[in-house]
């Protein structure tokens, strides 16, 4: 595989991915990449070649300018590296836009950058669009090719038919190539869809903490989510219509989202918070 020479050797990698576009509502998904990369100061290490899968009049290339100099951004999918502190593993982050073409080599060669690397799990992130209330907990749903992966994660099994993204179809293809394969979509509110969507990041960020057992510094987007929460309601307080349409929203959600915890979930959810959060040896 002599165009991904010089990779890095990583301790027991795994791989998160996230792409631009279709699978990517408020752009909340990317923005869990964008996140990683910034607070685990992760090093890009190989791209793939755009030429081969994307159309550059409907993903256009970018003009910079870097120390006086032009230079052309194409768009590509970018394998980055983190060293989480702490962590007795490295961590791919896989940040993309959707392909325009030839989508089953495209996945191909994801999967062959993965196993240069000797990724045997990746986790893939996306957003969606859907009739939730944005003042409750946003829903997180998933699958996971693992067998206990759906009540270890506790994963709202997805039911959608329907069109697939490139998310949907590298999880296939991951899954049929024996890696351990879970993928996360949040529910972004569809009244409130204008990017970015600091709570629907955050709430993926949580599942990325649940899978790796690791803490992620979440304090600034954190507060970005209460600012966001603040404006949306404050839209909502002024449109009588959409106010009505959020309460509804709340009545049909509600019995789900406020279940009782038994104290033995609780117990459970407190411990792994501590085992995070915890000081490490």
């Amino acid at each position: 595989m002599s165009e991904f020479d010089g990779l890095p050797v990583l301790r027991s990698p795994v791989a998160i991915a996230a792409f631009e576009g279709w699978n990517d509502a408020a752009d909340a998904s990317t923005a869990v990449l964008d996140h990683l990369e910034q607070v685990w100061e992760a090093t890009q290490v190989t791209a793939l070649d755009p030429e081969d899968f994307y159309d550059f009049q409907v993903t256009r290339p970018v003009q910079s300018l870097v120390d006086d100099e032009r230079r052309i951004d194409w768009p590509t999918t970018r394998f980055a590296v983190a060293s989480p502190p702490s962590a007795e593993r490295d961590v791919v982050l896989i940040r993309g836009i959707e392909p325009s073409m030839r989508w089953r080599t495209f996945c191909a060669q994801v999967l062959e950058v993965c196993h240069a690397l000797e990724v045997r799990q990746i986790v893939l992130l996306g957003a969606l669009l859907a009739d939730v209330p944005h003042t409750r907990p946003l829903p997180v749903s998933g699958s996971g090719t693992a067998g206990d992966a759906t009540e270890r994660l506790k994963l709202t099994p997805t039911r959608y038919e329907g069109p697939l993204g490139i998310v949907g179809v590298l999880h296939e293809a991951a899954a049929r190539a024996d890696l351990d394969t879970a993928s996360f979509w949040v529910h972004v509110p569809h009244y409130a869809n204008s990017p970015p969507c600091p709570k629907a990041t955050l709430g993926l960020l949580h599942r990325v903490e649940e899978v790796l057992d690791l803490p992620v510094p979440m304090v600034d987007l954190a507060e970005a989510a209460g600012a966001w929460e603040s404006r949306v309601r404050a839209a909502a307080e002024q449109d009588s219509e959409l106010a009505e349409y959020v309460q509804e929203l709340e009545a049909r959600s509600g019995e789900a989202e406020l279940h009782a915890l038994t104290g033995d979930e609780i117990a459970d959810e407190f411990e792994k918070y501590l085992r995070r959060r915890g000081p490490r040896p």
